[in-house]
């Protein structure tokens, strides 16, 4: 994977509460630190996000984006 944005996160997904649109999606980067994220529904399931998959936190401007190899 390559990406433009400079900041990345490697981290483990604790939670995803799916929502009728968008879900949040819960990271933590480090032990007891987490981000949260808000993106569609339709990306957390392209993404197949799920309790304990690696992935990371994209972080460009305002907004976090969730990314995974």
């Amino acid at each position: 994977m390559k990406i433009s944005a400079r900041n990345t996160l490697k981290g483990t997904v604790k939670a995803v509460v799916p929502g009728a649109v968008n879900a949040e999606v819960v990271i933590e980067v480090a032990p007891g630190i987490t981000i949260t994220s808000i993106i569609t529904k339709a990306s957390a399931d392209s993404l197949g996000l799920s309790e304990g998959k690696e992935v990371y936190a994209v972080i460009k401007s305002s907004d976090v984006m969730v990314a995974m190899d």
